[in-house]
């Protein structure tokens, strides 16, 4: 049989936070029970999540969860995992924040529901919706809300249509359908990632439609990639003033605040 010092050798990648899943230990306990040896069952799991991790499915997936700003969520195949750098989204968001004020705000695209979830958790006197088209998605989302969030079913506004906000935000799909970053990426649902030629697709969907869904002098704020903020910039010029330019925590750019006019 083998041990948990067997298993540490043998250099596997992930093969410790495997080890503490499995056997519900911390790292310390691990190193404590070196000597522990693992049952037949609990080799066969460690096992198989090493071969599955070995063929390049992502660490979050086999795990079950992530860790996002000041929570862990749970993540399936149906849902992107979440990025560090998304996280410059509820940054900003926050700064907005008025005590005197309930803003309504609505996640576009909330996947596993990292954004409307911790906006909500951080301001739970906000009032949150968050829209997805996949219902298996808003099956995690649901499953991680920690407050009352309104999950509605549909593709972009479709849902919320007549209804207006303060805040709309959202990590929509900006990659570029032939980019070979995609090939690194192959685990997750393509369609939170790609949106067409130029990876702006849903952008311009989104700014074209936020008008009609913002109140008075209300925010849009979207995440975009390294290379599409001054593209981004001018579509948001005809309808959109106040317009703030954010680079993520790698120093690159990554976010846009504009408000209606």
């Amino acid at each position: 049989m083998k041990t948990i010092q067997d298993y540490l050798e043998n250099g596997a990648i992930d093969i410790a936070p495997f080890l503490s899943i499995v056997l519900n230990k911390s790292s310390a306990e691990l190193i404590l029970n070196n000597n522990y040896q693992l049952t037949s069952d609990e080799k066969s799991c460690i096992d198989s999540l090493v071969l599955q991790r070995e063929k390049g499915v992502p660490f979050a997936y086999l795990s079950g969860s992530c860790g996002f700003y000041h929570l862990d969520f749970k993540v399936t195949p149906d849902t992107l995992i979440p990025r560090p750098e998304t996280e410059l989204l509820i940054d900003i968001a926050l700064e907005l924040s008025n005590v005197n004020k309930i803003l309504k705000v609505l996640d576009l695209g909330t996947g596993s529901g990292i954004i409307a979830v911790t906006i909500k958790d951080k301001n739970p006197h906000w009032q949150v919706s968050a829209t997805d088209f996949s219902n298996k998605a808003l099956e995690v989302a649901r499953s991680n809300a920690t407050t009352k969030i309104e999950f509605l079913q549909g593709s972009w506004f479709e849902p919320v249509a007549n209804r207006s906000f303060d805040l709309i935000i959202s990590n929509p799909p900006y990659i570029e359908e032939n980019d070979i970053y995609l090939d690194d990426l192959s685990f997750e649902p393509i369609c939170a990632l790609m949106a067409g030629k130029d990876g702006l697709d849903d952008i311009r969907i989104i700014i074209d439609q936020a008008p009609k869904h913002l109140e008075k002098n209300g925010f849009l704020l979207l995440e975009h990639g390294h290379d599409q903020q001054d593209r981004i910039v001018e579509l948001l010029k005809q309808k959109f003033n106040n317009i703030q330019t954010f680079k993520d925590y790698n120093n690159k750019d990554r976010a846009i605040l504009a408000q209606y006019k």
